[in-house]
């Protein structure tokens, strides 16, 4: 069977977990290929067997090289087509009808930040804009059904949303959760020195670090590490320079590769205002952190409250603070719950049970395609 991941981002979560399915894949003996832009991820991809297919597509009206992608998918003659990102996704499903008996996949990574409060758990991340409606629901609909596409979503809570808002058909719909491999993040000795919590994403608004660095502010014990990138980057570099918590923050840039940073830290925060299955909640679980997190989006189908780590409502600072002060000050129950985490992530979230959803979705895609 061959097998096309198609991207058109270089970096960000889409791209990891593209990255990971394509190297699985190629380890069960599928012909693997992935179509996108190169990144840091192509060596390691190109290592483990995959092709990658140095394409890119830079905007939604970047003619020219969406035309280049299409022609080479065209070429590749794929059995399936695993589209990986949102403007993949309407490249791929517009030429749905052109891949012959090709079947075609669409993983849902996330909701538009205007319409995040219509995933079951999550806040509204940025004002409504006019085009919201129409660009992520009457047209994901009708994209889909043009593509004869099967969608996978990483968590229930998006599978409501893309049947309840989106408007697709439940049989079309499949509940695939994100993946990590459980050996190249795996638990390492707790570090030395003050306690410290690890923050890894975009430095964006709907990810709400400054929750995390107000809470900071009132446990001056704490050490914080900042890894990511953003448009919010001098805003919050600013505000790490400032008195109140000056020399207590270190901010790491995007990260090439995650899987080392996890070891300097004795637990995980995220703050976002809305999720789906954070890919870095994951790696730091089976990396055995306790989570300190918002409940929003998919985070409690997989965070089990005290159990895993503790959950907190959207921008409370004060609940946020006493999670972090908790397993701050209780070197066992971070013990406890980092165990936790672990074994909840080889238990259900490990890229081989990812892998084993998305083949049984390709399956069902290609029984309808042909």
């Amino acid at each position: 069977m061959r097998v096309v991941q198609l991207l058109t981002q270089e970096v960000g979560g889409p791209v990891d977990h593209a990255v990971d399915v394509a190297v699985g894949l190629a380890a069960r003996g599928v012909d693997s290929h992935l179509v996108g832009p190169a990144s840091a991820r192509t060596a390691r991809a190109r290592a483990a067997g995959v092709t990658w297919h140095d394409l890119r597509m830079a905007t939604k009206s970047d003619l020219r090289g969406g035309a280049a992608v299409a022609r080479r998918l065209v070429d590749l003659a794929p059995d399936v087509v695993h589209l990986q990102d949102r403007r993949a996704g309407w490249l791929g499903r517009a030429l749905g009808r052109s891949l012959g008996d090709a079947a075609v996949v669409y993983t849902l990574h996330g909701v538009a930040d205007g319409l995040s409060d219509l995933v079951p758990g999550n806040t509204l991340a940025a004002p409504r804009r006019r085009r919201d409606r129409w660009y992520y629901l009457t047209g994901e609909r009708a994209m889909t059904r043009w593509g004869r596409a099967r969608v996978v979503v990483p968590s229930a809570a998006v599978a409501r949303f893309a049947v309840d808002h989106v408007g697709l058909e439940p049989g079309l719909v499949d509940i695939v959760p994100n993946g990590v491999d459980p050996v190249r993040f795996r638990p390492a000795p707790a570090p030395g020195g003050p306690v410290t919590a690890l923050w890894l994403g975009v430095l964006a608004e709907v990810k709400r670090l400054d929750v995390l660095l107000d809470a900071a502010e009132g446990l001056p014990d704490l050490r914080l590490l900042v890894a990511g990138d953003g448009p919010l980057r001098d805003r919050v570099r600013s505000r790490v320079e400032a008195a109140a918590l000056r020399g207590r923050v270190s901010m790491l840039g995007r990260l090439a590769d995650p899987s080392r940073v996890f070891a300097q830290a004795h637990l995980f925060a995220l703050t976002s205002a809305a999720e789906n299955c954070p890919l870095a909640m994951l790696q730091a679980m089976s990396c055995g952190l306790p989570v300190v997190s918002t409940a929003v989006g998919g985070i409690p189908e997989v965070v089990r409250d005290g159990v895993d780590g503790v959950l907190c409502g959207v921008d409370d600072v004060a609940a946020f603070t006493a999670g972090l002060r908790h397993l701050g000050e209780d070197a066992d129950a971070r013990d406890r719950m980092g165990r936790s985490a672990r074994e909840r992530i080889l238990a259900g979230y490990t890229l081989d049970h990812c892998l084993e959803g998305l083949l049984t979705t390709y399956g069902r895609a290609l029984s309808c395609a042909r």
